[in-house]
This record gives structure tokens, sequence and C-alpha cells, in this order.
């Protein structure tokens, strides 16, 4: 390694242990599609009959996308619903795992005898 690329290393200031946010799909909606298509969320609503509050609860992270919204979005943005259904469901898990984790820590798994 050359010295400037250890100094952007060391730079970077990362440790192993840091975790990265929990991402909410909505942030993804809003970050990879809305924002770089420049779609509104009012076209948004209206183009998959989503009510306006449901689209706005989601980018702000308030609620979740549902199988309904799934499809909705698929359909709308040539993506799956399995895609918007997994970022809600991988959303939801680390939630749990990270509200709970000390209760989860004290189940002990079964043995067969």
């Amino acid at each position: 390694m050359t010295g400037r690329m250890v100094q952007k290393m060391s730079e970077l200031k990362i440790t192993i242990n840091e975790r990265l946010p929990n991402i909410h799909p909505g942030e993804v909606l809003k970050e990879e599609f809305l924002g770089p298509m420049n779609i509104s969320a009012y076209r948004l609503a209206k183009e998959t009959n989503i009510p306006q509050t449901r689209i706005s609860e989601i980018i702000h992270g308030k609620r979740s996308v549902t199988a309904d919204t799934a499809i909705r979005f698929s359909k709308f943005f040539g993506t799956t619903p399995e895609f918007w259904l997994n970022l809600q469901n991988s959303y939801d898990l680390e939630e749990e795992e990270l509200n709970h984790k000390d209760e989860f820590k004290m189940i002990k798994q079964y043995t067969y005898a």
C-alpha cells in the first residue's frame, strides 16, 4: 500500500464494531427512486392509486410497506413485490434484534436428546 492509501484509510476511522444505520424502505423509495426519477410523492400516489398520506408516511419511516403497496410499487417502478417486501422484512428484523437483543440472548437453543 502506498502512504497515501494508508492515510486515506486512517481518515475514515471506521471500526469493525460500527454499525450502519438501519434503512427504512421509505428512504430507499425517496433516495433511489423518487429523487433520481424526478417523481413527486403526489404523482406516485395518483399513478398507483395509493393514498398520498400512505406514501408520505412510508417516505418518513412511519409506515410499513404492505403486500398491496409492494405490488403497486413493483408495477410502477418495474421491480418485483419481493424487492419491496424484502426491504421491509430486513428493516423489521433488524429493528427487533436491536430493540430486544438482551431478551433474545437469554433464549437457549433446544437440543435434541
